[in-house]
């Protein structure tokens, strides 16, 4: 169980730290595409936050899942509505 924890510990910390190399090379104007390209990713994530709220693990797994997937929801609607924002900036007076 402990040896099981530290592994997904040191996992999500790695994933943090490549995470946040990766972005930081991204230059600054292929950040909102970059963040509308992997609104699909986002939805993985929600759709496996709400498998594992689905699950009988016990209280505490069931919460976390909730939470897991009320961000996952407002990360994967807020980049649709920037990815909608940024493609009416570039259509000008067509809509």
């Amino acid at each position: 169980m402990i040896e099981q924890l530290l592994t997904d510990l040191t996992i999500f910390i790695l994933a943090i730290f490549v995470g946040y190399e990766t972005i930081s090379k991204v230059p600054v104007i292929l950040h909102t595409p970059l963040m509308s390209g992997t609104n699909a990713i986002h939805g993985i994530v929600l759709v496996g936050a709400m498998l594992v709220a689905g699950m009988p693990e016990g209280p505490f797994v069931t919460a976390l899942a909730f939470v897991a997937v009320v961000l996952g929801t407002i990360n994967v609607v807020g980049g649709f509505l920037v990815t909608d924002r940024m493609l009416r900036m570039f259509a000008g007076g067509r809509r």
